[in-house]
C-alpha cells in the first residue's frame, strides 16, 4: 500500500480548528451500520469498560448505528456504578436496553406510517427511540463535566457539512452554534441515523433557536437556520472520525461497515443502478479513511488503534488472542444487514462477543500489551 503524505490525515481541517497535532486525550470513535453497528460496539464497550479504559476516554463520537449505542450509554453514564474504573452495571444499563431493541423491527412501520398526513419516516424513527431506549431525554441528559463529551454526528444536506450533536453546543461549522440546546435525544440519534434514501431527510426545526455566529460561518442565515434536511452523520463521516481526531491524541476506531458484495449482473435501470454507484462511492471513501487512519498511526501523527466487523485476528499478531475465527464465520457477520430490523439473539450476541473479540485484540496488540486477557467471551455459548 503506498505510503499517504506525511499531513495526510482522514479528516477535513476548517478555520474554527486550533490545530490538528493535540497532544493528549483519549477518543472513542462508533461507526454507522445499523443493528449490526449497535450491537457490535455494544462488545467493543463492553470489553473496554472490562479493561478500565471506558471512563477514562475525553470523547465519543458517533454516526448512524453507533449513535444508537453511544446516545445510551451517555444517557446512563450517571447510573453506572464504578468499581476501580470499571462500570459494575454496564449489562443491566447499557447493554441489555439495547438488545431489547434489537428485538424490534422499527423500520418498515416507520416507512408505513411516515407516508400518512402530519407524519414523516424520521419522525416516526425519532418516535420509536423514544419509546424503547431515551423517554423525553433531551441532549442535556448527556453526561457534563468528569465525563466523556459525546458527540453524535448527522449530515446536513444544506450545507454538506457534519451536523454535530452534543450537551454543550449543536454545532454546524458553516451555519452557526447552538449553546445548550434542548433537542430531544431520540431526534439526534434519529437525525445521525437517517440512512438514506428510505429513512433520509430528516428534518429538523431550529427556526426558534439561539443561534451564534463564530468564525467560517459563510451559511449564517435565516435560510439555513430553520427547518433543516439531515441525513446519516455516516454520508459525511463514515466512521465518526472528525470530532475525536481533531482533539484527541490518542483515537480508537470501532468500524462495523460491511463491505460491498460482487455482482456480476448490476442493475441497469438508473434508480436502482444509482444505489449501487453510490454503494461504490460509500465503500471507496469508507476505505480511504481507514487506510490514512491506519497510516497515521505507523507515522505517529496518533496513537490508538482500528478494529472492524471485517478485521481478521492473526492480521494482529496478537499472540494469544481470545478466538480466532475462520473467515467465513467473520463474514457472515460483516453480512448482516444494516437495517433498523429485529435480528434473533443468537445473533445479537455473536455481533456482540465479535465486537469483544476484536476489540479486545486490538487494544492489547496495539494500545497495552498489559491489559488482562479476558477469560472468556461476553455469550460463551453464543460464540462467533
Amino acid at each position: 500500500m503506498p505510503a499517504a503524505p506525511a499531513r495526510a490525515m482522514p479528516v477535513r481541517e476548517i478555520p474554527t480548528d486550533s490545530g490538528l497535532d493535540p497532544d493528549s486525550g483519549s477518543g472513542l470513535c462508533l461507526s454507522g451500520g445499523g443493528y449490526r453497528a449497535m450491537l457490535f460496539h455494544l462488545g467493543t464497550l463492553w470489553r473496554l469498560n472490562e479493561a478500565g479504559r471506558l471512563r477514562g476516554l475525553d470523547r465519543i463520537s458517533s454516526v448512524s448505528g453507533g449513535s444508537i449505542t453511544a446516545g445510551t450509554l451517555g444517557l446512563r453514564w450517571s447510573k453506572l456504578d464504578w468499581q476501580a474504573d470499571v462500570a459494575t452495571n454496564l449489562v443491566a444499563e447499557v447493554v441489555e436496553p439495547v438488545r431489547e431493541l434489537a428485538r424490534h423491527t422499527i423500520d418498515v412501520r416507520s416507512v408505513l406510517s411516515g407516508l400518512l398526513p402530519f407524519d414523516t419516516i424520521g419522525g416516526e424513527i425519532a418516535k420509536a427511540y423514544r419509546k424503547h431506549l431515551f423517554g423525553d431525554a433531551t441532549l442535556q441528559a448527556l453526561p457534563d463535566a468528569g465525563a466523556p463529551r459525546f458527540v453524535l454526528c448527522a449530515t446536513n444536506l444544506e450545507s454538506g457539512v457534519l451536523f454535530r450533536f452534543s450537551r454543550p453546543y449543536i454545532a454546524d461549522w458553516r451555519v452557526g452554534m447552538i449553546p445548550d440546546p434542548d433537542t430531544s435525544l431520540a431526534d439526534a440519534v434519529a437525525a445521525s441515523s437517517a440512512f438514506p434514501p428510505v429513512l433520509s431527510p430528516f428534518t429538523l426545526d431550529l427556526s426558534d433557536a439561539q443561534w451564534e455566529t463564530v468564525e467560517g460561518n459563510d451559511l449564517a442565515t435565516p435560510d439555513y437556520r430553520g427547518k433543516i434536511a439531515l441525513t446519516d452523520g455516516g454520508v459525511y463521516d463514515n466512521m465518526g472520525l472528525e470530532t475525536v481526531w481533531k482533539v484527541c491524541r490518542t483515537v480508537l476506531v470501532s468500524d462495523a461497515g460491511g463491505q460491498m458484495a460482487a455482482d456480476d449482473a448490476p442493475p441497469s435501470l438508473w434508480p436502482t443502478q444509482m444505489l449501487r454507484v453510490l454503494a461504490v462511492i460509500d465503500n471507496q471513501v469508507r476505505d480511504l479513511r481507514k487506510r490514512w487512519t491506519v497510516d497515521s498511526y505507523v507515522r505517529q501523527q496518533r496513537e490508538g488503534a482500528y478494529w472492524g466487523i471485517r478485521s481478521l485476528v492473526r492480521d494482529y499478531g496478537l499472540p494469544d488472542p481470545i478466538v480466532d475465527p475462520p473467515d467465513a464465520a467473520v463474514l457472515a457477520l460483516a453480512e448482516v444487514p444494516t437495517r433498523l430490523a429485529e435480528l434473533p439473539d443468537e445473533t445479537q450476541e455473536r455481533l456482540i462477543n465479535w465486537g469483544y473479540a476484536i476489540c479486545d485484540t486490538a487494544l492489547r496488540r496495539w494500545v497495552d500489551p498489559q491489559i488482562p486477557r479476558p477469560a472468556q467471551l461476553p455469550y460463551p455459548s453464543a460464540g462467533i
